[in-house]
């Protein structure tokens, strides 16, 4: 059975007069990052590549209700609501990523509104949050019409495939595995052509999230963040050869520091982080914007470890350590991140859902 029906236009103005479809879908917090992209993946696969992400219950929520026939309109904070019609949707736009969804299902008729509990660009995976949860609520509309639902995998390797092109510049796939999966988890990338993209590993069962509640910390530090510039350098500099022998430590730190998670061993979770972010700023001093550096360092200064998130370059940094560290790191960040505009604690805990459509 097909999961939509791809031979002609559909409109879903009638499917979704009986009623909205909702989905939604959590951003995440992370590290080792950047190995998820293929090129970095399948020349280190002797390093065994692995990224860290816990999926964060700041979620990222659509709605699609019926709207005139043969035109998609799409409503979300913080861009000025626009349509178009199915055959002229604008992919080089702010809402780009969003129409390329409704172009691939040939779905018009339809207007979606989605609501982010994240800040706008904070490095926190929002963007394939929005991608996973707007495919899983077409999805749903679609089987109201008999389609067959898609899976989570589905979804990702789609969410991914749209976010790669509308973007222009190469894409990971672990927020968009985050997004769906929900949890604790160690991205494995095996880069076997004959095998599945990635493995999962469960790091902490849902019972054990409370555990890393309790050892975190999560801020904004005000700056939004444009993932194409840090993660620009890195890509250009590994494709010419350079910094090789550092991706390979830090595949090493990724893999000690997923081995810490599981085994609740904190300390040396901690380690392994500060290490890695000193690699990471070893190659980018620019990683770290000054607010960012403030933050992370009260954080080493009350005891624990602290990391950008996603390619960094501004957006949200997130401590780790012992409860009694982190709640003198989260006192010390609320008076850092005070006057700094946009810029504070987000109260966030593990989401062991992922993907509700």
């Amino acid at each position: 059975m097909r999961t939509a029906p791809l031979d002609a236009p559909h409109n879903l103005s009638e499917t979704l007069a009986k009623g909205p479809v909702e989905a939604s879908a959590p951003c995440r917090a992370d590290m080792g990052g950047t190995v998820d992209l293929p090129a970095f993946h399948y020349a280190l696969r002797h390093a065994r590549p692995v990224t860290f992400n816990m999926a964060l219950n700041l979620r990222t929520r659509v709605r699609i209700s019926a709207w005139t026939p043969g035109m998609v309109r799409v409503s979300s904070k913080g861009f000025e609501p626009c349509e178009h019609p199915l055959d002229a949707l604008p992919f080089r736009h702010p809402l780009g990523l969003v129409f390329s969804v409704a172009s691939w299902f040939r779905a018009s008729g339809a207007h979606i509104e989605i609501e982010s509990a994240s800040p706008p660009k904070s490095a926190l995976g929002g963007s394939s949050a929005a991608a996973a949860a707007i495919i899983g609520a077409f999805s749903r509309a679609f089987s109201r019409a008999g389609a067959e639902l898609m899976s989570r995998k589905t979804i990702v390797v789609l969410a991914h495939a749209l976010e790669s092109v509308c973007a222009g510049v190469p894409c990971g796939m672990q927020d968009h595995l985050a997004a769906a999966y929900g949890g604790v988890n160690a991205w494995e990338w095996p880069a076997d052509p004959e095998g599945p993209p990635f493995e999962r590993r469960v790091l902490l069962p849902v019972k054990d999230h409370p555990w890393l509640n309790e050892r975190f910390v999560l801020a904004f530090c005000g700056r939004q963040h444009a993932s194409a510039d840090v993660n620009g350098i890195w890509v250009s500099r590994f494709l010419e050869g350079k910094d090789r022998d550092l991706w390979t430590r830090m595949c090493g730190l990724s893999r000690r520091f997923c081995g810490a998670v599981e085994a609740r061993a904190t300390a040396e979770a901690v380690s392994v982080m500060e290490e890695e972010l000193g690699l990471r700023r070893e190659m980018t001093p620019e990683v770290l914007d000054p607010a960012m550096r403030l933050v992370i360092d009260a954080a080493r200064r009350e005891g624990c470890g602290a990391r950008f998130t996603g390619a960094g370059g501004g957006g949200c940094v997130w401590a780790l350590g012992e409860p009694e560290a982190v709640r003198r790191t989260r006192s010390a960040w609320a008076g850092l991140l005070a006057d700094i505009s946009e810029g504070g604690l987000l109260e966030a805990s593990v989401d062991g859902e992922g993907l509700a459509y």
